[in-house]
Order: C-alpha cells, then structure tokens, then sequence
C-alpha cells in the first residue's frame, strides 16, 4: 500500500512539473540542447502530441485485507510441510489422511468444548479486558433473562434455541388461556421444524451432563451412545416422529398462514417425511395458500423419495414447475439445482432433460453455480457408459472464466466429480485445465480436508496412469504432504508407474514414504514393492540399497507390538526377502529366510534357491550351500538332486563335508527304497 501511495504523488508531481513548464500564453518553455539532441527532441515532441492524458482518482478505497494478500502474493507453499491447521501444534503433525481427518476434527472438537464450557458457565467469563471492546467476540448470554409465563419470555427462548423449554412454555401458556400471535407460533414451528421435534445442541449438552451426574447410576449400566449415520440427503438428527410438537401444535392453531404450511413441508423433507410433505403440500392447496420458493425446491428435491419410476419423477418434478408458474413464483438458482439433483437419480430420463433445464437456466439469466455443474457432470459421467467429454470441456470453459462463490451446500462437491470424470475419461489434459481452475481465485477453498484428499488422490492416479515418470515425481514432491497424503491406491499406482517407466531405483525413497505414511503393514504394498525390487538383477549400489528395504520388512515382520498383531509370513515375501539378501552377499540373511520356508510349511523357488547357492559360492560358504541342499531334500522336492550336483562341482569341499553330502537323501529316494523293501 505504501509502495502504491508512494507511486501516486510521483505521478503528481509529474503533472505539477509538467504544468511549471508550460507558459501563460500555452506555449511550451524551451531549453538550449546541443544540436545532438535535435533527434531526440522531435521524438519527444511526437510521444507528447500522442500521449494520452492521465486522470488521478480522488479517492481509492482499499480492501480491509490488501495488506496481508500482498504478503500473501509473495509466499509460495512449502511442499515439506504439512496443511496450515497443523503447524500450531507439532506433535499433532499427520501422517496420512487418516491422522489428518482425526487431527481436524479434534482440533475443531476442542473448539466446541470451548464453546460448551463459555456457554455452560458464562458468569467466568465476564471480564473485558479487550480495549476497545468488540461486542461480536464477547461471548453471549444463552439464559433466559425474562421469568415467568409470557410471549416475550417464549419469543427468548426461541431466540436461544431452547426447544424443550420452549415446547413447555407454549403449552403452558395455551392451558393458561394466553394467547400466541400467529408470529410468534410461526417462529415456534420454524425451531421445532429446524430441530425436527429434536433438541437443540445445548440442550443434548445439558441432558448428557444431567445423566452423569444422577445419583444411584452405576456406570456399567450406562447405556453407550448412539451414533447417528447420515444417510443419502436425509438429516443427520432425528428422523420426523408421529404426532411429534410440530404437528400437535400445527393442528391446535387458531389459524394458519402460508407460512404456517411452508414450514411444516420443509421441515418434514428435511427430516425424511416426503409423503407427508406431499400431504401438507395438498392441504395448503386446498386451503388456497401459495407456497414460497423454498418450499418448492425442498418439494422437488423429495420427488425421488415419492415415484419409483423414472418417468413418474419427472412428471411430478414438472408438476411443481407448473404450479410455480401458476403461482406466479420466480424460480432461482436452487430451483434448478433441486431439478438437477432429482434428475441424478432419473437414468436416462435425466440425461435427455438435464440439458433443457440448463438452456432454460440461460432463458431466465440464472448464472450456475458449481452445484449445478456437479449434478450436470455427475448425470452424464457416472456409470458404465461414459459420455464424450464435450459437456466436461464446456463446463471448463466456464469454471475457468470465474471465482466463484458459495451458494449452494452442493458446491463442494464439484472439483472432486470433475476429477473424477477426468480419470474415467482418462484425460490428463482436462485435469490440468480442472487444476488451473481451481487454484483459481478462492476456488480452492470449496475443498475441505477430506475433499482436498479425494481431489489430490484422484488427480494423482491419473498422472500416474498417463504423464512421463519424471513429470510424476515432480507433482508427487510438490504435492506430498502439502495438500495431500497419498493412499495405499496412489503408492501402488507410483509403484506401478515407475515399474513401466523402468525407474526402480526410486523405489528405496517410496518405501521410505511407505514408512513414514504408515504403509509398511500393508501386504498387498509389500508384494508389489517386493516383486519388483527382486524381478531383475541392478548394478551393485541399487541392489545395496534394495537389500536395505528387505532388511526393514524383515524388521517389520518380526516386531511385536502390544495393539499390533505379529505380521505373517508368505512364501512369496519369503522368497523375494531372500533373493535380496543373496544379490549382495548376505548369506547368513538369506539363510535364515530360507529356514523359515520350512517353519511356515511353504516351499521355495527353484530361482531363489538357484540364488542363495549363487550367494554362497560367491562367499565361499560350502556349509550354508550342503544346508540348502538338506532343506530341498526335507521338502521332497526334485530339484534337490540338480543341488547336489552342483554342490559336489562348484565347491571346494573337504571329506567331512563330501560325506554329509553323499549321506542326504531326498524323502521322496527314501520312500522309494522302502516301497522297494516292502515289494521284495
């Protein structure tokens, strides 16, 4: 900002300086100049004739943030270190997405607790030492100030969401013969309908805390508490109850607005009572009342939850279409999205509608949203039969051109369904387009933690699928743990990624993230790091540092913790841990994995035991090569013969040990000369 101000009286003493110079009679005051400068001097006087003149504002009046989105601008994001909301405390940094979706929600759970406690016992907090006050960050009086039995007292308890109190003091005042205004019983219905007859979060605090406290309860005979699943649209409170407070009161009201009515539907769509919903909307018809549009788009999107049939939703969608028109109600921009959400769940139907409902969005100068593009993409690619990415490439055209804001819950969704449509398309150039939009602006912040996970996962996996390896590790730098900690899905796809590429020497560095992302228990991980480090043979220094990684999972394997189980032994681990250790001369190692082929009952290959004999005669090892032969024999396996042969040839042995040799036998050589015996 300084550097602007400084900026803007330079240009005024420009023009001061520029007025100085001209005289009263508007002719321009000459200088001497050498005869050098003559040039220079028409250039100046034709740049002169040409310029354009300048206008100083009076007034610019800056945005409250300017400062801190200059600093910003000149900050670019650390790829080491982890998401904002983790930095003030660094023994709650996360390790993967897991940790970072328990860490969020507890960092926001101890806000609430905050909350609780100022809400609970506001008497300790009421000491202002902020100079000046802000009255908006002082905590606020949640208890009732007005006593006894009136509607002020009734409209306070409603201010403060006090649903039970309010239910009671309602009653009473009906019994007492007081009467309610319409007003004040509208503004009943609106809490009980918001609530679903439920109560209100403070009040679930205070129950709970009641229940602690209540003597002669033994703790074992506490009943745990239940969860609540949210599931498809429907709320996550408590679901509409029969003949609950909002009903009872409805039926024993003098009278009734519109607004009496359109409450009541909303309320039960929002707590999964279409068709009563449907049966109030009747009613309200009846009564000749018209409802506003929000009760029409709450009605629209109850359509799925009312026919079965595709076609049948339709038909009432445009039903309510029509009774908006005849109602004289102008439909907005959440009429539409309501259309679109019910026409997801149309088939065909909806991808032959969907189409008109946006062209006639464009009639009415209805601007979508990013919800309205997420029902679009959603409608035409999700499910077997994908659809060419022209609807994706005009809905890029668009997002790319705006910032957007939030106006529908919906708009969250859109980023992680067009990354989504990206990856079935497999169109690694519309992902980049998506990307560059959504850096856009505040874009971004459309992505919450889990969000922002999905987005990134996906977005990865698609590099992986079609970018060049080194464009795929420079994204996984920069992106990890920045904005996202990859899955098991994402290490698998760079596994698989540098595996076509033929980069393996990059797989010592994976398996450390592996370590750090808390992947290293992961058995199909394992298999694939493991396969591939053991498929082919590497100069001398990767195959050092692969050995290193066997080293580690063999560690991993045999650490007992006391919440972790001991992780089993495979063949195939088996085998590909001691393939590792033969490459690079560690006989003892490999030895050891190959006992515990026979400790696990599982048989080796013959390339891993062709391997370890490899091993042991590069290191002079006759004894580990005679003990491998001893376990092929114990196995009955057949190529226990070909060892031995090769044993007496490529070793030096001394008596004893052509001895021990010649006294092995295979249990399948032994029972044949018993069955032999038996025959003779």
């Amino acid at each position: 900002m300084a550097a602007r101000r400084l900026g803007g009286s330079s240009w005024q003493q420009v023009v001061s300086l520029s007025r100085r110079c001209c005289l009263p009679g508007g002719r321009t005051e000459h200088y001497r100049c050498s005869s050098s400068s003559t040039a220079l001097g028409k250039t100046v006087e034709k740049s002169e004739a040409t310029r354009e003149e300048i206008v100083l504002p009076r007034k610019k009046t800056w945005d409250k943030l300017a400062v801190l989105q200059t600093l910003a601008s000149t900050v670019n994001r650390d790829p080491t270190a982890a998401h904002y909301m983790f930095q003030d405390d660094p023994f709650l940094t996360p390790r993967n997405a897991g940790n970072a979706r328990l860490f969020s929600l507890s960092k926001e759970s101890g806000k609430n607790a905050a909350k609780y406690i100022i809400k609970q016992f506001p008497q300790y907090f009421d000491k202002i030492f902020a100079e000046p006050n802000v009255p908006c960050l002082m905590p606020e009086a949640l208890t009732p100030q007005i006593e006894g039995m009136s509607e002020e007292a009734l409209k306070e308890r409603i201010h403060l969401r006090r649903v039970k109190d309010s239910v009671d003091l309602f009653d009473q005042l009906v019994q007492a013969g007081t009467p309610v205004s319409l007003e004040t019983t509208n503004s009943l219905l609106d809490l009980l309908c918001f609530y679903g007859d439920g109560e209100s979060t403070l009040e679930k605090e205070e129950g709970q805390k009641e229940d602690l406290e209540e003597p002669g309860v033994n703790a074992s005979e506490q009943k745990p508490p239940q969860r609540q699943f949210q599931r498809g649209s429907q709320s996550s409170g408590s679901r509409w109850r029969e003949n609950n407070s909002a009903e009872r009161i409805f039926k024993i009201m003098p009278e009734r607005n519109a607004h009496s009515y359109c409450t009541m539907i909303r309320g039960m769509v929002k707590h999964g009572a279409s068709a009563k919903a449907y049966d109030m909307y009747m009613d309200l018809l009846n009564e000749r009342h018209k409802a506003d549009v929000h009760t029409f788009n709450a009605l629209i999107t109850a359509v799925p939850y009312l026919k079965e049939r595709f076609l049948e939703r339709w038909e009432l969608a445009k039903v309510f279409l029509n009774h908006m028109a005849q109602q004289g109600v102008q439909p907005n921009l959440l009429t539409f999205n309501a259309l679109l959400k019910t026409l997801r769940r149309c088939g065909g139907v909806g991808r032959s509608m969907s189409l008109l409902v946006m062209k006639e969005m464009e009639a009415l100068g209805i601007e979508p949203s990013l919800a309205t593009y997420d029902h679009l993409l959603f409608i035409f690619y999700r499910g077997v039969d994908l659809c060419p990415p022209g609807i994706l490439l005009e809905v890029l055209d668009d997002v790319e051109k705006r910032s957007f804001t939030p106006q529908d819950p919906d708009d969250a969704n859109f980023f992680a369904t067009a990354m989504q449509a990206c990856c079935d398309l497999k169109d690694i150039k519309l992902a980049y387009r998506l990307n560059k939009a959504m850096e856009k602006g505040d874009n971004w912040k459309f992505l919450d933690m889990d969000r922002l996970n999905a987005y990134w996962s996906k977005f990865f996996s698609l590099l992986c699928m079609m970018e060049q390896i080194d464009v795929v590790l420079k994204w996984y730098k920069e992106m990890s743990p920045a904005v996202f900690y990859p899955t098991p899905k994402n290490i698998l796809d760079l596994l698989q990624a540098l595996d076509a590429a033929n980069h393996l020497e990059a797989i010592p560095s994976v398996w450390e993230d592996m370590k750090q992302l808390g992947f290293s228990r992961r058995r199909d991980l394992l298999e694939e790091l493991l396969s591939l480090m053991s498929r082919e043979q590497h100069p001398e220094e990767i195959q050092l540092a692969f050995a290193k990684c066997a080293e580690d999972i063999k560690a991993v394997h045999e650490q007992t913790g006391r919440e972790q189980a001991p992780l089993e032994w495979t063949g195939s681990v088996l085998g590909h841990v001691a393939l590792l250790f033969s490459r690079v001369g560690r006989t003892r190692d490999a030895w050891n994995m190959m006992e515990r082929f026979q400790q696990i009952n599982r048989i080796p290959t013959e390339r891993v035991m062709d391997e370890f004999l490899n091993c042991a005669k590069k290191t002079n090892h006759p004894d580990e090569a005679i003990k491998l032969v001893k376990l092929a024999a114990s196995l009955g396996l057949p190529s226990s013969q070909r060892l031995k042969s090769r044993t007496e040839k490529e070793f030096e042995l001394s008596e004893k040990q052509k001895k021990t040799l010649e006294s092995i036998k295979s249990d399948s050589d032994s029972s044949d000369s018993d069955s032999d015996s038996d025959h003779d």
